[in-house]
C-alpha cells in the first residue's frame, strides 16, 4: 500500500504543478512498457468505470490512481470540451451535480438552457467555462449515499492528464475513453481549420502513442478502447486510427443522439453486421440484457450470443455494489453478481464502479498466474512473428 501511494504522490505532483519536471516529456525510462507487467488478457476485463468513483469523487485524479491500486485492467471517463477547446474528463454536458459551481457568485449569471438530445436542459454547461475556469471548481460525490469526505478537494482534469495517470502507472494499464455528447459540442464548441471534436479526440490519443487493432504490438503496449453512443462519431474516426471502438447501447427507449435509430433497430441482427465493421464490441446497459421485473432477474435476451456469434465483445455496464443496484436474486452480495455476469451470461469485461471487489473476486476465481503471464508473452511473440518481426 505504502508504494502504491507514493506513486501516487510521484504521479499527482507531475500533473499538477508540483514540480519542475514536465510529464508531456514522456521520460522513456518511466514510460517503458518493455519492463511493465502486461495487461491481462486471459479473462474479462475490469473497467473502472469514471474510475474507483465507489469511494471516491468520479473522473478525479485520486479516482483513476485508486481504481489503479485496486486492479483495474481500464480505467474509463467521458471526454467532453470547455469553451476554449480543451478536452476534459467529465460525466454531464453540465457542472451542477458533480461540483460547486453553484456556490460561486462570479458564476451565477452562467446559467443557461440548452437542447440536449431532444430535450431542454438547464444549468451551468461546461462549453460555457473555460478551462480555467473549470479547474477552479471543485468536484463532489455524485451520490448522498457514497462517502462525502472527499467532496471540494479535488478538480477536473483533462483528458492529457487522464492518459498521463495510465502511462506513468508501474504496470500497463489501459485507457477507455467515451466520446462524450458529441452532437451537442460540435454544436457549442468551435476549433480552428474546421475541427471537429471527433477531430482533437483523435489528435489527442496519437500524440500520446495510441495506435493499433485490438491485440496488436502496439496495442498491447497502450491499449485503449474508444467508445461512444454516436454511432456516427465512430464510424467517422475510423478514417483516422485503427484502434479499437466500442458502440456503447442506452436502455430500450432511448434513441441514438445522432441518428435518432431505436434500440431494437441498433441491436438488430442486420445493424450489428454492419456496424461490426467499424467496432470490436458493444457495451449495452446491463438491464437491457437480462431486463428485471419487480428487482427480480427476467429471462436473458439472446443480445450476448448474437453479438458473439459475429465475433462481437460484450462490456455491459455499470455494476454496483450497493444495495439499491443488486437484484434481489443476488441477495445483496455483488460478488453473486459478478459470478452470474461473467459465468452464466458470459460477458468479456465489466463496467464497475468498484474496481476494488471486481479485482478481488476475478483474483480468487481466476487468478493471474505465472503461466498467465508465460501464455500471454508466447502469444506476442506468435503474433510478432507473423507480422514479420
Amino acid at each position: 500500500m505504502a508504494s502504491s501511494w507514493h506513486t501516487s504522490i510521484i504521479v499527482l505532483v507531475l500533473l499538477f504543478g508540483g514540480s519542475k519536471a514536465n510529464p508531456t516529456a514522456t521520460p522513456h525510462s518511466q514510460l517503458d512498457v518493455n519492463h511493465k507487467k502486461p495487461l491481462q488478457t486471459f479473462r474479462p476485463y475490469n473497467i473502472a468505470h469514471r474510475g474507483s468513483n465507489g469511494e471516491l469523487p468520479e473522473e478525479t485524479a485520486a479516482a483513476y490512481l485508486r481504481a489503479i491500486e485496486e486492479g483495474a485492467d481500464f480505467i474509463e471517463t467521458d471526454i467532453l470540451a470547455s469553451k476554449d477547446g480543451h478536452l476534459i474528463c467529465f460525466h454531464d454536458v453540465t457542472l451542477d451535480a458533480t461540483t460547486d459551481v453553484a456556490n460561486w457568485t462570479e458564476f451565477a449569471n452562467r446559467k443557461r438552457t440548452y437542447e440536449v438530445q431532444g430535450e431542454n436542459m438547464s444549468g451551468w454547461f461546461v462549453v460555457d467555462f473555460t478551462l480555467k475556469e473549470l479547474k477552479s471548481l471543485r468536484v463532489k460525490q455524485r451520490y448522498s449515499f457514497r462517502d462525502q469526505q472527499y467532496n471540494g478537494k479535488y478538480q477536473i482534469i483533462t483528458f492529457e492528464e487522464y492518459i498521463l495517470i495510465a502511462l506513468y502507472a508501474d504496470r500497463i494499464v489501459g485507457i477507455y475513453p467515451e466520446i462524450k455528447n458529441p452532437v451537442f459540442i460540435n454544436q457549442h464548441v468551435k476549433w480552428s481549420n474546421g475541427k471537429k471534436f471527433e477531430d482533437k479526440f483523435v489528435e489527442t490519443l496519437q500524440k500520446y502513442g495510441y495506435k493499433g487493432e485490438y491485440m496488436s504490438e502496439d496495442w498491447l503496449k497502450q491499449p485503449l478502447f474508444i467508445q461512444s453512443f454516436a454511432p456516427t462519431s465512430l464510424i467517422y474516426i475510423s478514417n483516422m486510427t485503427n484502434s479499437p471502438k466500442v458502440f456503447l447501447i442506452d436502455d430500450t427507449k432511448t434513441p441514438t443522439q445522432d441518428t435518432n435509430q431505436s434500440y431494437y433497430e441498433i441491436t438488430s441482427n442486420a445493424y450489428l453486421a454492419f456496424i461490426r465493421n467499424y467496432v470490436v464490441g458493444i457495451g449495452p446497459w446491463k438491464d437491457t440484457i437480462v431486463p428485471p421485473k419487480n428487482n427480480y432477474l427476467g429471462q436473458p435476451t439472446d443480445l450476448v450470443v448474437r453479438a458473439h456469434a459475429l465475433n462481437l465483445q460484450v462490456h455491459p455496464y455499470t455494476f454496483r455494489n450497493e444495495n439499491s443496484y443488486l437484484h434481489f436474486n443476488f441477495h445483496q452480495d455483488p460478488y453473486v453478481e459478478y459470478e452470474y455476469w461473467l459465468n452464466e451470461i458470459g460477458v468479456d469485461g465489466l463496467f464497475t464502479d468498484f474496481t476494488g471487489s471486481l479485482h478481488k473476486y476475478q483474483e480468487w476465481t481466476t487468478p493471474y498466474s505465472k503461466k498467465n503471464a508465460e501464455a500471454l508473452l508466447h502469444e506476442i511473440a506468435n503474433k510478432l512473428k507473423a507480422d514479420g518481426y
